[in-house]
């Protein structure tokens, strides 16, 4: 469980500190259902951007924002991408929540805040003192490093050298400091060395995403509860959410597919991975380019024995139908051959790296299932291709200029030509290998204990289950400290 014991000094410097800078944190229950947000907050947010670096966009972070870069509130349903048949090629619907319209353009700002806010308004976490610190594989830091700057408090963003050259130049701007560690996303080790090495100055509280249980806390709360939320309002008679995918960076995602198990107990829920690092599908190693995921590791917040399949993706693929989906002749082919609309092939661009991994996976998962057209399979889309541009540029230089007859290969190749290959439907046994590989990293590396991790696989409800409700707990902790500052009474 999250610890939520109160240090009062660091607390009473926090509440001082979110005074002075006008600071009112949002409740878990507010990022569910953000049309209780009080009236003066939303009128504040009418005159600020999606960006902008302003405490009140603390209040953006939920999936049912508006589509507008300045001034948007919220609404009924989440923002959301659905894949026709022509171009999935199943008969399936696909339905993905985009991540474009949280502040940073992905939700791991979401992420980010459930790590960060417990230990804040408990204390443990002292504004005045610590350093906030988020390893990650690219986005996650720069949720971390938003929020930190949201709250005031002092940031170290640290992610691979060679993730694209937008994240590094926004955070350059963002965190108080960038540090760089070798390799590209699948070198998850070299960014955890790094965390032991700063972990000695005792000014730096490690935010680590792949162990943080603020992690799946806020993904089983907000982002669970926003995709059953998407599917009761497009459900058509006799439809059924049969199944979800995620692709696994820090596994917090999975959380979410652990709140749609427990609404629909018949769906299924897969972790995808790329095939060029395949760790859970054959304890397998190696460097891959869908950026946003982690791998050669299962992460501590990764509920496994809730997990039914493991699905491998061809970094190729997604690399593919990112041209497909952001260049001239692509969507030429899109509009002209599969007879997409303008609305949704605009709506394609939401699509990043990682979010067209998940909805491959989502594809491979339909043949496997021989799911229909009653049968729906929902994802999410981590952030958009706005993180991608210079790579687009980079596989442009590689390939040569993008034209009508590649846009309809890669199509046929990369998207309707996925086979059920590189898939593997866990049993009982499975699972407990897959979890059995936490042990290398978590004990062997990171200091975790056997009984903890033990914990995880026989005591659920002890552990999983007991993360999940602490949003309550959160929310009455959260309401507290408002209430300490007084800034919302003041607005």
């Amino acid at each position: 469980m999250i610890d939520l014991s109160i240090h009062k000094e660091g607390l009473a410097h926090n509440i001082q500190k979110a005074k002075e800078n006008h600071v009112i944190i949002p409740t878990i229950a507010q990022m569910q259902h953000p049309e209780t947000i009080p009236e003066k907050i939303q009128a504040r947010l009418k005159n600020i951007g999606l960006w902008d670096v302003d405490p009140m966009n603390l209040f953006r972070i939920t999936w049912k924002n508006e589509a507008k870069e300045f001034g948007g509130l919220y609404q009924a349903v989440p923002n959301y991408v659905e894949i026709p048949s022509s171009l999935s090629g199943v008969p399936c619907r696909i339905i993905a929540m985009a991540g474009k319209w949280f502040p940073t353009g992905c939700h791991k700002v979401g992420a980010s805040f459930g790590c960060l806010a417990p230990r804040l308004v408990t204390g443990q976490f002292d504004a005045t003192y610590h350093h906030a610190v988020w390893p990650s594989t690219g986005n996650y830091c720069r949720g971390g490093a938003f929020n930190s700057k949201l709250l005031a408090c002092d940031s170290v963003a640290i992610l691979p050298a060679e993730m694209s050259k937008e994240r590094f130049e926004w955070l350059s701007k963002i965190a108080g400091q960038v540090i760089a560690t070798p390799g590209c996303e699948s070198n998850v080790k070299e960014i955890f060395d790094k965390t032991w090495e700063l972990k000695q100055d005792p000014t730096m509280m490690i935010f680590n995403q792949f162990e943080e249980m603020g992690n799946p806390l806020w993904h089983y709360n907000v982002t669970g509860n926003a995709l059953a939320d998407l599917f009761e309002a497009i459900k058509r008679p006799g439809d059924t959410f049969a199944a979800a995918a995620f692709t696994s960076g820090s596994a917090g995602t999975m959380s979410a597919g652990d709140l749609l198990k427990d609404k629909y107990p018949h769906l299924k829920l897969a972790v995808g991975e790329a095939l060029q690092c395949p760790t859970i599908l054959n304890n397998g190693f190696g460097g891959h380019r869908i950026e946003g995921i982690g791998d050669k590791h299962i992460p501590w917040i990764h509920n496994v024995k809730n997990t039914d399949m493991a699905i491998a993706i061809d970094d190729e693929d997604s690399q593919r139908l990112l041209r497909l989906f952001n260049t001239p002749d692509g969507q030429k082919y899109l509009k002209e051959e599969l007879g997409l609309d303008d609305e949704l092939i605009e709506k394609l661009t939401w699509l990043g790296i990682s979010g067209i991994a998940n909805i491959l996976c989502c594809i491979k998962m339909a043949k496997y299932y021989e799911l229909t057209e009653h049968d729906v399979v929902g994802t999410v889309l981590t952030d958009s291709a706005v993180m991608y541009q210079s790579r687009i540029e980079e596989l442009n230089e590689m390939h040569g200029p993008y034209n009508l007859h590649e846009a309809a290969l890669d199509h046929h190749l990369h998207m309707l030509g996925l086979k059920t290959d590189s898939m593997m439907e866990l049993t009982y046994a499975e699972r407990k290998r897959v979890h059995n590989l936490k042990y290398y990293t978590w004990v062997e590396q990171q200091a975790r204990s056997v009984e903890d991790l033990n914990a995880l696989w026989y005591d659920t409800k002890g552990t999983w289950d007991a993360v999940h409700a602490q949003a309550k707990d959160l929310d009455e902790l959260i309401n507290e400290f408002n209430e300490a500052t007084g800034v919302l009474k003041s607005l």
